[in-house]
């Protein structure tokens, strides 16, 4: 009996970008949506630089990471890439500066002391910041974000600074099974979003749906969706502390 090859990294890499590929475009159709309005942005925090050159060879070029330490040195490895670079974790004062110099989105801005920092902190010869609200839409305790109740004025506040330009809103909701409570959690987030762009704001991202909710994110608006764990596999537990409440996949 001939002996079966075993997958390699990049084989393995591929046939789950597919399958991941294959969900966004039958969940278009099924809500819907106009063909390719929905982008997929491979999540990959605590994995190695060698699988993001994988996915680059592909064609992807924006990944998204939560670990700044983690993600400079990776970028660092990858400087020939020419890659989009997406801050999706929590955003402490003390990361603002390197988040202004060295990503080209931020998600999870979720108060203006953040957003100020991080304006004034752009460099003058880089494009603003592309940024997105991030907003605790099930109103977890140990989530970041901000209130519903707190956005417009957020909004208006970070829509005014120069170094910044508001692309749009961002959810982490709680964890459901059931797929028409998801669907719920994330209407509440593009209703705040058609509420803003009502209100004069040229708003165009809704950054909400990850591995196992992106089809009701995707009935509900999304544009566009952040996947770890059904692109690279199980991800490792490792030691960040806090950055854990906003674990995105």
């Amino acid at each position: 009996m001939p002996k079966i090859r075993s997958m390699t990294t990049r084989q393995l890499l591929e046939q789950r970008l597919a399958h991941v590929e294959r969900r966004i475009r039958e969940a278009e159709i099924r809500f819907g949506r106009p063909p390719g309005c929905v982008q997929l942005l491979p999540v990959s925090k605590t994995r190695p630089a060698a699988d993001i050159a994988r996915l680059a060879s592909t064609g992807y070029r924006a990944f998204g990471e939560s670990y700044l330490q983690e993600a400079l040195g990776k970028q660092e490895a990858l400087t020939g890439l020419d890659l989009e670079w997406h801050f999706i974790g929590p955003i402490q004062s003390n990361k603002t500066r390197p988040i202004a110099h060295h990503f080209d989105w931020a998600h999870s801005v979720d108060r203006e002391k953040i957003a100020r920092r991080l304006s004034a902190q752009r460099p003058a010869d880089l494009s603003p910041l592309n940024v997105c609200l991030q907003v605790n839409i099930s109103a977890e305790a140990a989530k970041s974000g901000a209130s519903p109740d707190a956005l417009c004025a957020l909004a208006s506040c970070v829509g005014a600074l120069p170094g910044l330009r508001l692309r749009g809103l961002m959810a982490i909701p709680a964890r459901e099974s059931d797929f028409e409570r998801q669907r719920a959690a994330f209407r509440r987030l593009r209703e705040a979003f058609d509420i803003l762009n009502a209100d004069g704001l040229a708003l165009d991202t809704l950054s909400m749906g990850m591995s196992g909710d992106l089809e009701a994110a995707i009935a509900e608006g999304a544009t566009l969706v952040r996947v770890g764990s059904d692109i690279f596999g199980a991800r490792k537990k490792i030691g960040h502390g806090a950055n854990g409440n906003n674990s995105v996949s």
